[in-house]
């Protein structure tokens, strides 16, 4: 019996517990229970051994890299072919002449490039020509009058396009006032008289979009997180692909604010079509849209060259797409004030619209919630 002075009945002291709160070693017995609780399940000493996993069949391997393979075809298929076979195609060009020197003129350009290569517009006189140019119109003109020829080009418009009529103003013969001086009207920046700047912003561009939409969709939740990740992570995007290119290395002119604005529309226009796709397709979606901005919209935005210069049919296609729809609506306004990209945004506010109505769409939750 234990009294309140903590003494056993007879006066024996009661043991104390050790000093630092030990307590006294378990039995041998509880040692063994202690053991056999701690082993996980099913590898007690009576359970059989885990079975070796087997190893991947030589059918699958060979299925993997050959898939891989195909794969690489596709891609360097989807950007060298257009590359490749780079033509004019009803090219819009002006010419400035007499009736009678004027069908000389077009006659003798159909027979250097092409019969369907340019598309000619016979034009009254020189101003005429240069505000089509500014216009955005045509891409050149071939002015021929009592003081020689002239052919006005804008490079700012498309280099291979500039360099395609100083060729032919080489080939005017001198009978029709050739061969002709060049004039060109709206330049590239002295940064870049190439436009490689320019050229080497899609990627980037379709890149900022397709991580966008990924980022909402895979790592944000609620529509309206979502929605607002899009905006954000491309407004962001945006202003980046701005400084670099104009700022830093000086590739393009125009507003800076103008410039941020049309790069923040393209790559939101891109993530807001993937996150509406995730939204009805969920993973498989996400895959469509990113596997089309990058085979299709980059190679097909005729960025490096002019839309008119890819296959027949195919440079149409691509300024349908919000890659070659951000890069003719740049052009506009860097060099041209605007002029010409009327439809270049109503393709990339189409995007974005249709791409948030998807993302808003109702999603039908499984019976497990």
């Amino acid at each position: 019996m234990v009294t309140e002075s903590g003494t056993r009945h007879g006066g024996e002291p009661q043991e104390a517990p050790q000093a630092g709160g030990r307590q006294k070693a378990p039995q041998a017995g509880e040692h063994g229970r202690s053991r056999q609780a701690a082993e996980p399940a099913g590898h007690g000493a009576g359970s059989a051994p885990a079975r070796p996993t087997a190893p991947t069949p030589w059918s699958r391997v060979a299925a993997l890299a050959a898939g891989v393979a195909v794969l690489i075809a596709v891609v360097i298929a989807a950007f060298a072919w257009p590359a490749v076979n780079s033509a004019p195609h009803e090219l819009p060009v002006a010419v400035v002449a007499p009736p009678p020197v004027a069908e000389q003129v077009a006659g003798l350009v159909a027979e250097r490039a092409g019969e369907d290569a340019l598309d000619v517009t016979v034009l009254p006189d020189r101003s005429t020509a240069e505000q089509a140019i500014r216009d955005r119109e045509v891409y050149g003109a071939i002015v021929l009058g009592p003081q020689g020829g002239e052919v006005l080009t804008a490079s700012a418009a498309g280099p291979v396009v500039a360099q395609l009529l100083g060729q032919l103003a080489a080939a005017v013969p001198e009978g029709a006032g050739g061969p002709a001086r060049v004039t060109d009207l709206v330049p590239l920046p002295e940064d870049d008289p190439r436009g490689v700047g320019l050229a080497s912003a899609v990627l980037p561009l379709v890149i900022a979009g397709i991580v966008s939409g990924v980022l909402a969709s895979l790592r944000v939740r609620g529509t309206g997180r979502q929605v607002a990740t899009v905006l954000g992570v491309s407004a962001l995007a945006g202003t980046a692909l701005a400084l670099v290119l104009q700022t830093w290395l000086g590739a393009i002119g125009g507003s800076f604010w103008a410039v941020t604005g049309v790069l923040a529309l393209g790559a939101a226009a891109i993530g807001s079509t993937l996150l509406g796709l995730y939204r009805v397709l969920r993973e498989p979606g996400i895959g469509l849209g990113a596997v089309t901005m990058v085979l299709l919209g980059n190679p097909l935005s005729g960025v490096s060259s002019a839309p008119e210069m890819l296959p027949a049919g195919w440079g149409q296609l691509g300024q349908l797409l919000p890659p070659g729809a951000t890069g003719s609506a740049l052009r506009s306004v860097a060099w041209f004030d605007g002029a010409g990209s009327g439809r270049a945004f109503t393709v990339l506010a189409v995007w974005l619209a249709v791409g948030l109505a998807l993302a808003l769409v109702p999603r039908r939750l499984s019976p497990a919630g």
